[in-house]
């Protein structure tokens, strides 16, 4: 070994990126991660190109909120109807139609801004047609990741490397979107966008499933909408991230909608700061979700899962103190880590311990808990905002999101001891796991004529 250490880092850092890349060993989640990959860098341009032109048209932190509101408001209500579509059907075929008619959407936001005939109506309307697709794609594009890597071996560090690849992409597309915007204005951006999703439609056509069993459609829907809640709110572990995941996208992950507002009133900045406080939580979100892929284990989330809400409240305080752009930068990127650990971990643990039929339904429930209180986050954002300030604004989600993790942490001990026996089932706490196989052994009778 050198002097230096060298020797022996390199084996470890080799090991690392092994362990941090080995779901894509999978060629299904490979085509999968290259498609989505272009796809979502064209969506975070979107979304960066109409936070701007809202702003631009209206000059009001309401229609901000009112903008993120519409957009991802009918995940809420249609979420639990997608779970159990997701759980009956095709998951790849519902993931398909959806992309295709997003690309639509899409095409024809474009040609209204390029023609110069968009509205805020118009705005608004397209925008909740955005909101109720996506409340059927991410329950199924979710519950698809486990068919993609085969099973649950790999499925923490699938969750882990998506979470990435939409992290880097929201720190590529921000940042293109603040340029493109200041040099051919919304239209070219969203334009992008809708271009960007014959990606992903081209590798959900590649993939192949030798032998794959498909969902059967049997027995009412509403009865298995039913069931998926009381699984989901009668198992404490579930029920208590659900509830943090809610609190925490109600008061702090709306904070993003009112970027707009800390770029220009706050910094004094345009649309290229605009970008660059985009690419900054991007940045930390991709650094969390990079982190969270190199572990080995879902053991330790629970505690990483307070770690990283009272991380992100605390970093939310500081971004409604900052009056610099370098301070900004550099809480918004503690804030995107704390987030994206926070949500990222939730989705492995709840994935893991979830029984297999019921995760369309499961992953329905985190996507109103994630994404569906969001809108509703947004609009009490831009009200309170239009009051009281940007700045107080953040810092109430700030420190409401401390007070959530706290909470947690206080029913931690709890929870760990009702998961424990679903982890020793599934191998994950290995010595218990081989001590239950060997009080099986021991007594279970010998088969008669053995």
């Amino acid at each position: 070994m050198s002097s230096d250490g060298t020797t022996a880092r390199t084996p470890r850092l080799a090991e690392t990126l092994r362990l941090a890349g080995r779901s894509l060993r999978h060629r299904n989640f490979r085509l999968f991660t290259v498609g989505q990959s272009v796809s979502v860098i064209g969506t975070w341009m979107q979304q960066v190109a109409i936070g701007w032109l809202v702003y631009r048209l209206t000059d009001s932190p309401f229609l901000l909120g009112l903008v993120g509101f519409v957009s991802h408001g009918p995940v809420f209500l249609l979420a639990p109807i997608a779970g159990v579509v997701a759980d009956r059907f095709d998951r790849r075929r519902i993931v398909i139609i959806t992309q295709v008619l997003m690309m639509l959407q899409a095409s024809l936001l474009a040609i209204l801004i390029l023609t110069d005939t968009i509205t805020v109506a118009w705005i608004i309307g397209l925008m909740a047609v955005l909101g109720a697709l996506s409340g059927f794609d991410i329950p199924a594009r979710q519950a698809f990741l486990t068919e993609m890597v085969g099973g649950r071996d790999d499925l923490p560090n699938a969750i882990a490397l998506n979470s990435s690849m939409f992290n880097a992409a929201r720190l590529v597309g921000p940042a293109i979107a603040g340029f493109v915007i200041a040099a051919v204005g919304e239209g070219i951006c969203i334009l992008i966008n809708a271009v960007s999703y014959i990606a992903v439609l081209a590798s959900l056509g590649m993939m192949r499933f030798p032998g794959r069993r498909r969902p059967t459609a049997t027995g009412a829907m509403l009865g298995h909408l039913a069931e998926g809640f009381r699984y989901a709110f009668g198992f404490g572990p579930i029920r208590a991230i659900l509830g943090l995941v809610a609190l925490t996208s109600l008061v702090g992950v709306p904070f993003s909608v009112l970027l707009p507002v800390v770029a220009t009133n706050v910094l004094g900045g345009d649309a290229r700061t605009l970008g660059l406080l985009l690419a900054a939580t991007g940045l930390g979100a991709l650094a969390g979700a990079l982190f969270l892929a190199s572990r080995r284990t879902v053991r330790g989330l629970g505690r990483l899962i307070v770690f990283a809400g009272a991380l992100f409240g605390a970093c939310l305080i500081g971004v409604a103190v900052s009056r610099t752009m370098w301070l900004s930068l550099v809480v918004l990127t503690g804030a995107g880590f704390g987030m994206m650990v926070q949500m990222a971990a939730s989705n492995t643990v709840l994935q893991t311990v979830v029984d297999d039929d019921k995760r369309g339904r499961i992953m329905s429930l985190y996507s109103m808990a994630y994404i569906g209180t969001t809108p509703l986050g947004s609009l009490f954002a831009g009200m309170i905002a239009t009051r009281l300030g940007t700045p107080i604004t953040i810092a109430l989600g700030g420190a409401a999101c401390i007070g959530g993790a706290g909470l947690f942490a206080r029913k931690l001990p709890r929870l760990r001891a009702q998961v424990r026996p679903i982890y020793a089932r599934l191998g994950i706490l290995p010595e218990v796991a081989s001590g239950i196989q060997a009080a099986t052994h021991q007594h279970t009778p010998e088969p008669p004529g053995g």
